[in-house]
């Protein structure tokens, strides 16, 4: 009896970290949730007592949290940072549906839950129609979720799955994090410096959109969607409320490349690596990517008879929103030629930098495959030549290039999956499989008439929104950080 006792005692060890650690997380989910709450009780809106009864959930399980878990220290082990960064964002996004649950009495639970997933993943899919119609607080609420989610990203991207080795993100682990016995000190620093700079964009971007001519409501939100790379708007239009404001257009392609950027070097930066944006090569690739796309596809739409003015201005504003996966539409851009929607349909793939909000593969996967196919066709012309590969100055690893080939191998994998059980659903294929990449590249809009960039994902069946919330959480995660909890091996330790 007593070794049984002290067998549950030790797991309990195991795990009492992880819960003090989402714990604070949710502490700091019910702060925010206390802003949206206080503009309700100042507008005496009746979804007011829906966020104070959220409020009041998420701090009594941080209570009950908080004294199970009293004296324990926070110190992770490898393993717990796997299930501590996959329980984050799945029990953050179930919390942070419960205004959307208690207030929105036309949602229901699917509905709210698909759409906080949406948001906290940065997704940018939405089921809301009459997005007008919602209370202050709750399109507040809904670009406040995507703009932690966008923190929490950036956190992530450079700082944990670097150390947890997942899709080849080790490559950027010298110039990013050092997590070996001195995890929190350093994660803090980076932490606080991105922190610093993330809200300084947000603050920058909302006296743009004020100045530009947007109310200050929705200089707010789409300051934070558009940093975050999310794309929830506070209309049923988009950006497409704003499509004769062409200066509001430019600012936010503006805001969106900014927050597909790597942060890290927004930090590099700031303490006098003046050059470290432009030399890195990621970057490169992603400018000349947007450049060389934005010049093909005006010429498309010039050729059609479009103004170039409106071309240049419609093309950069949606491609840009595709390639960073935020998700704005301006326009229908299905509507603009077969070319066009094939276009867009590769660029859903694409994905911004390593270290930003975006989704996606992230641009440095492709440029690391380029690489290793020139130098594969280089070995059969020259079977015993040495071809070191090297990317931003550092070796290209055994370990990064089966990162790299594993996560695009389970990306395309996890993508088929989804498609095929859509399809089990009833979903046409143009439905099915843009909703399917749609959703793991966390980008927002799917194509054709149900789910395209003049749509919404409502009228769907809920098995399918539940199968999409799945897409959108591995998405986010790299999609390796959610399978290694599938093994046997990893349980086993």
């Amino acid at each position: 009896m007593a070794s049984r006792w002290q067998e549950v005692h030790e797991q309990w060890r195991n795990w009492a970290p992880i819960l003090k650690v989402l714990s604070v997380l949710w502490l700091v989910l019910a702060a925010f949730m206390a802003v949206p709450w206080l503009v309700l009780v100042l507008e005496e809106e009746s979804d007011a007592w829906a966020f104070a009864q959220s409020i009041g959930i998420v701090l009594g399980a941080v209570v009950l949290s908080g004294l199970a878990t009293l004296g324990i220290e926070i110190a992770l082990k490898p393993w717990q940072m796997f299930l501590v960064t996959s329980l984050s964002w799945i029990s953050i996004s179930t919390l942070a549906s419960l205004p959307l649950v208690l207030g929105a009495p036309q949602l229901t639970f699917t509905n709210a839950v698909f759409e906080s997933v949406s948001a906290i993943t940065t997704t940018g899919s939405t089921i809301l129609e009459g997005i007008e119609s919602l209370s202050d607080g709750l399109k507040l609420w809904r670009g406040m979720m995507q703009w932690l989610g966008g923190i929490g990203i950036i956190v992530m991207g450079i700082a944990i799955l670097p150390f947890l080795k997942v899709g080849g993100m080790r490559l950027f682990h010298t110039e990013s994090s050092d997590w070996s016995d001195k995890v929190m000190p350093r994660t803090g620093g980076i932490a606080k410096a991105t922190l610093s700079i993330y809200v300084g964009f947000t603050l920058v971007a909302m006296s743009g959109y004020w100045l530009g001519g947007m109310t200050p409501l929705d200089a707010v939100v789409h300051a934070m969607t558009s940093l975050a790379t999310g794309g929830f708007a506070n209309s049923d239009a988009s950006f497409g409320a704003y499509a004769d404001q062409p200066q509001l257009l430019w600012m936010g392609s503006l805001f969106m490349l900014m927050g597909a950027l790597p942060f890290v070097l927004y930090i590099r930066f700031l303490r006098g690596s003046r050059m470290a944006l432009w030399r890195d090569q990621q970057v490169q690739g992603l400018l000349v990517l947007l450049l060389v796309v934005i010049l093909f596809l005006t010429g498309w739409r010039m050729w059609l008879g479009t103004p170039p003015f409106d071309a240049l201005t419609q093309v950069a504003f949606n491609v840009i929103s595709v390639v960073t996966t935020t998700g704005y539409a301006s326009d229908d851009y299905t509507a603009w030629g077969a070319l066009s929607v094939v276009a867009f349909f590769y660029l859903t793939f694409v994905g911004g930098c390593s270290g930003s909000t975006s989704g996606g593969m992230k641009i440095f996967r492709f440029q690391v495959s380029a690489l290793l196919l020139r130098n594969q066709l280089r070995y059969l012309i020259h079977a015993s030549g040495v071809f070191p590969n090297r990317y931003n100055g550092q070796p290209i690893t055994d370990e990064i290039t089966r990162g790299v080939v594993a996560f695009s191998f389970f990306f395309f994998l996890t993508i088929a999956g989804l498609a095929l059980g859509l399809a089990m659903m009833g979903l046409d294929i143009v439905t099915a499989l843009s909703g399917a990449a749609t959703v793991v590249a966390n980008v927002g809009p799917g194509l054709g008439d149900t789910i395209g960039p003049a749509g919404n994902f409502a009228p769907l069946p809920d098995a399918a929104k539940w199968l999409l919330c799945v897409g959108m959480l591995m998405g986010r995660l790299e999609i390796l950080t959610v399978l290694v909890l599938l093994t046997p091996m990893f349980w086993r330790r």
